[in-house]
């Protein structure tokens, strides 16, 4: 089954098979050393950069701010849900989500 995926609105929302399904100006908790110094980054999501697939995950590259000490970048990939039966599920917003390295 194909997935379409999709940034839209110069990457306000994520687009999953043309519904849009994942927004900026969230607050994700992550485990992101890389883009911070804080044992946990509490980020806020202020703009899509790109969204992939990986089997059944969804998961995102995103350019944000961390509320605890203000540093700002681009993450790894983050996952942000999964299509099941072809419908997507996003992830509790309050887990903290573990961002992977790589392209």
């Amino acid at each position: 089954m194909t997935t379409r995926l999709r940034v839209l609105d110069d990457g306000a929302w994520v687009s999953v098979n043309d519904s849009r399904e994942v927004r900026v100006s969230e607050l994700w908790r992550l485990d992101a050393s890389d883009l911070c110094a804080c044992e946990l980054t509490d980020l806020v999501v202020e703009n899509f950069q790109s969204v992939g697939v990986d089997g059944a995950t969804v998961a995102a590259r995103v350019y944000g701010q961390c509320i605890a000490c203000g540093s700002t970048g681009t993450t790894g990939w983050i996952p942000i849900g999964r299509v099941r039966g072809g419908e997507f599920v996003e992830f509790d917003r309050s887990a903290v989500r573990r961002v992977r390295q790589g392209e």
